[in-house]
């Protein structure tokens, strides 16, 4: 069987309202950021059990193998991602999270595709991530299983735990 390659299926719709996000490598230092990321380690907090939350605080997400970005509709921060170098071939997508006033509009979206072509410039082999398996992270792994990620088993320092779910989409296909 030849594998084919996998291109993202982006309604005209959503294409619409993220053509006017913007995408900007940023240094976490902005207070919408930290409120962002605030917000995102309370609702992981809220979710999952505290043996099982892998998101990464702000020192995490400064780390010299993350980068990270911060999306903007104007001058409001509507998300953010990162993706985390596991090793040369192998990365791994962080902290992904839309503003709550600005879910279904696209932006995860935007940020996912984002990901995944720096992850192709870096000549990624793989990306793969780590999220809850709690009905709460159910759009999470939609989204994510609809870019073409797969469930795989834990990769890097993870190991087997019921309240994670764990995909994978091999860039080299």
């Amino acid at each position: 069987m030849v594998a084919r390659q996998w291109k993202p299926v982006v309604s005209r719709l959503e294409r619409q309202r993220s053509s006017s996000l913007e995408i900007r490598r940023d240094d976490l230092r902005g207070p919408e950021v930290a409120a962002l990321l605030r917000e995102h380690l309370e609702s992981v907090a809220e979710h999952s059990p505290p043996g099982s939350i892998h998101a990464l605080d702000l020192d995490g997400l400064r780390a010299p193998s993350v980068t990270f970005w911060s999306v903007w509709a104007g001058s409001v921060l509507v998300g953010c991602g990162a993706i985390k170098e596991i090793d040369g071939r192998h990365g791994e997508v962080k902290s992904m999270r839309t503003a709550s006033p600005h879910l279904r509009r696209g932006v995860a979206t935007a940020m996912l595709e984002h990901i995944l072509k720096v992850a192709r410039q870096r000549g990624y082999r793989r990306i793969s991530l780590e999220t809850g398996s709690q009905d709460a992270f159910a759009p999470a792994r939609a989204l994510y299983a609809r870019f073409g990620f797969v469930p795989c088993g834990p990769f890097a320092d993870y190991v087997d735990d019921p309240n994670s779910v764990y995909m994978t989409l091999r860039l080299d296909a």
